[in-house]
């Protein structure tokens, strides 16, 4: 565990449908090309828009970690460095700001990032 990245969050957003494998190899990727390991993540977020999606919520499970959905006016506190498809729901983003409103520093470690149908972001 490193000092440094302990007690990491991931922002996850995701298309509809995904799979629990499509997380869990996002998620490995971003914490890959963040340079972080798993036991250094605390929690993983995303928004309550997902929070029907089995395989973003079997993908937490799988991974050993519990996943937290937060609520639009949460989430709208946040101005994330990147633009945003979830603007047309009302809100100003999944990932970045997800990872951002449960962080203890408020910053990103790794900026949004796509992996097919998956959006990671990552904050400490």
């Amino acid at each position: 565990m490193n000092n440094e990245t302990a007690g990491a969050i991931v922002g996850i957003g995701a298309r509809r449908g995904v799979t629990h494998l499509e997380v869990s190899d996002a998620v490995m990727s971003g914490l890959r090309e963040a340079g972080i390991d798993i036991d250094d993540v605390q929690i993983f977020a995303s928004s309550r828009l997902k929070e029907d999606e089995p395989g973003i919520i079997y993908a937490a499970e799988s991974l050993g970690r519990k996943i937290v959905f937060l609520g639009d006016e949460t989430i709208n506190m946040y101005t994330p460095p990147s633009r945003s498809e979830a603007s047309r729901f009302g809100i100003v983003g999944v990932a970045e700001p997800c990872a951002l409103a449960l962080s203890e520093k408020k910053e990103l470690i790794l900026e949004k990032r796509k992996y097919g149908n998956v959006t990671i972001a990552i904050a400490r």
